[in-house]
């Protein structure tokens, strides 16, 4: 019996956190983040303007929660021209098409600035996220936000994934990122949103420190 299966048998009515009290959770703990955090975020900013062509911030449409698409930011990490640049790669590069289509993810993406892989493998491009956070489109602790296209990947455990809203961390991240795969990244936001507590949620917050820092499955 694979992971997936498994974790679908879990009772739901384990209970959980009410959303007023997690809303109130992610305000107090952003607010206090964006604080810390804000004079390195006008640094990478300035340092992204300062080194190649385009905006400091780059925003995606992504699934949220109850299905509702928003806005995901990022710092910028690609070139202008990204979306050219992935459309040729992927005609002509039969190996890399594989990848992309195994998980929407490329190892050595030609996209990505030199600044921008130092980004997504400290994590720092995922910051401004706090922001999303705050606003309300987005939790700390949660599944990754996925784009309209995964959809597909998820099958009937969609409805868990749409059950919360998206985080800036979870399960997945500190447990190995993209060293893990897309079906076992699946099982994760399903044991979350089935299991999701108080306690669960602080130590999620507490072991992404050492992920990020030992840089777990990031590129």
């Amino acid at each position: 019996m694979d992971q997936v299966d498994t974790v679908t048998r879990i009772d739901l009515d384990i209970p959980g956190i009410p959303h007023d009290a997690m809303r109130l959770l992610d305000i107090a703990i952003s607010i206090v983040l964006l604080i810390f955090f804000g004079p390195l975020l006008i640094f990478v900013a300035a340092l992204v303007k300062s080194t190649s062509t385009g905006p400091a911030f780059y925003s995606q449409r992504r699934i949220g929660y109850q299905g509702h698409e928003f806005q995901c930011l990022k710092f910028r990490t690609m070139t202008e021209d990204a979306d050219a640049r992935l459309a040729a790669l992927l005609e002509c590069d039969l190996r890399a098409r594989a990848e992309w289509l195994f998980d929407h993810k490329l190892r050595h993406d030609p996209r990505v600035t030199p600044l921008g892989r130092f980004l997504r493998r400290s994590s720092l491009d995922e910051l401004p996220q706090l922001l999303n956070v705050l606003q309300g489109s987005m939790s700390l602790v949660g599944p990754r936000p996925i784009v309209a296209a995964e959809i597909p990947r998820y099958g009937r455990r969609f409805v868990h994934y749409t059950a919360l809203r998206p985080g800036l961390t979870g399960l997945w991240q500190i447990s190995g990122r993209n060293n893990t795969t897309y079906r076992r990244r699946v099982a994760l936001d399903v044991v979350y949103a089935r299991r999701r507590s108080l306690g669960l949620y602080g130590r999620i917050m507490v072991l992404t420190l050492p992920a990020v820092l030992l840089q777990r499955g990031s590129y």
